[in-house]
């Protein structure tokens, strides 16, 4: 998604991860896709790849993608390992706990799409990072917890909206039935 909405051609390569091309092995032992080379260095974290990104493909020629902001870029930062915490989970009885975390960092990711800053009220917006996650925390907390966003968050509610109609997203997001495979060994049934 950064490539495409800094205007960058680039190919995509599907890779199943199961049959891994040896080649891949040898690029970057013991990791799992997306990564990144680049003059021989392998790039595996997102957020590295993100900011390598950022800083390589740089203005004049591509635009700045980075938020004005400190706190732009930490809002929503915990959604992730709070999701991660819940759909991992085996034990019924810690599930409402779990539970809570996430719609907590929700809520408070939700309070700051509400009242965004002044200067940097723009709708058609996409943090590259957080919304590929806050998508997977749709789709997987919905199919393997029954778990949706509350509606009455309107401000990720408007956020993912605004983002479903950006062919920039929709043409670099797996679909949803993908993501759930995905996740399919990660999340962990409630066993008593």
């Amino acid at each position: 998604m950064i490539l495409w909405l800094k205007g960058v051609v680039f190919n995509v390569t599907t890779v199943d991860l199961k049959r891994k091309p040896a080649d891949l092995q040898n690029l970057a032992p013991g990791t799992h896709p997306p990564f990144i080379t680049y003059n021989g260095e392998v790039k595996t974290d997102v957020n590295k790849i993100e900011e390598f990104l950022e800083d390589v493909l740089c203005p004049p020629k591509y635009s700045k993608l980075g938020a004005r902001h400190p706190e732009s870029n930490t809002a929503g930062m915990d959604i992730f390992a709070k999701f991660s915490a819940f759909i991992k989970n085996s034990k019924p009885d810690a599930n409402e706990a779990l539970e809570r975390g996430l719609l907590k960092t929700l809520q408070k990711l939700d309070e700051y799409l509400c009242s965004p800053l002044p200067d940097e009220i723009d709708h058609n917006s996409m943090d590259c990072n957080l919304l590929p996650k806050l998508h997977i925390v749709k789709v997987v907390a919905k199919k393997y917890r029954g778990f949706e966003i509350p509606k009455d968050m309107t401000g990720i509610w408007r956020y993912l909206n605004n983002a479903y109609k950006r062919e920039e997203f929709t043409n670099t997001c797996p679909s949803d039935k993908e993501i759930e495979i995905a996740y399919a060994d990660v999340a962990k049934r409630l066993v008593k």
